[in-house]
């Protein structure tokens, strides 16, 4: 019987400790640490929102930095609810090749490239999440002659914004070299003086 109430007492106990007192704490440690992320990093523009840092969105203007591609439309069902999805497709698969040639083909013809220009993996194949907010440097370097050409302004000035937006590797060697589209896309709005197109 006493067996039987010490596993009561200790499962009310930490039931309490585990569910209650540490993720009340936790909360209050990450609204006054890191407020921001953990209320999911959110973009606001002239106190509207417009998405988060964390999730990509599409963009298909000439006159905006692209996306890499997504398998799950980036999020945007019917119903609006944000799905993450990956493609699935293996790599002896024939969908995924033929993916791989038209995203390649779309890239260079869209930021009229040379046919023999080497796209980046990022622009050809989509994240595993579906919703991956960056591109390589390089991914971007290859836009920045298109995106100046339709906001009419000078490729180094484009250049100069782009190398701005770089992270670098989380402390030093986590990751890789990466570039946030959607910051990157509403400095250029700003730079620019532009309402935001429809993306």
């Amino acid at each position: 019987m006493k067996s039987i109430i010490r596993s009561v007492l200790q499962t009310i106990l930490w039931s309490v400790i585990a569910g209650v007192f540490y993720p009340v704490i936790i909360t209050i440690i990450a609204q006054v640490a890191f407020k921001n992320q953990a209320n999911g990093s959110l973009v606001y523009r002239d106190g509207k929102l417009i998405g988060s840092a964390l999730i990509a969105q599409q963009f298909t203007g000439s006159n905006y930095f692209w996306p890499r591609p997504s398998a799950c439309s980036y999020g945007t069902g019917p119903t609006g609810i944000t799905a993450s999805s990956g493609s699935n497709l293996g790599p002896t698969s024939g969908a995924l090749q033929t993916n791989v040639i038209n995203n390649a083909a779309a890239f260079i013809s869209g930021n009229n490239l040379p046919t023999n220009t080497v796209v980046p993996a990022d622009m050809v194949f989509a994240s595993g999440s579906g919703l991956d907010p960056h591109i390589s440097p390089e991914s971007a370097r290859l836009q920045i002659a298109r995106v100046a050409a339709a906001r009419r302004l000078s490729k180094d000035t484009v250049s100069a914004l782009v190398e701005k937006f770089v992270e670098t590797p989380q402390w030093g060697f986590l990751g890789e070299p990466r570039v946030n589209v959607l910051l990157l896309n509403i400095a250029l709005d700003e730079t620019t003086a532009t309402k935001p197109a429809k993306t």
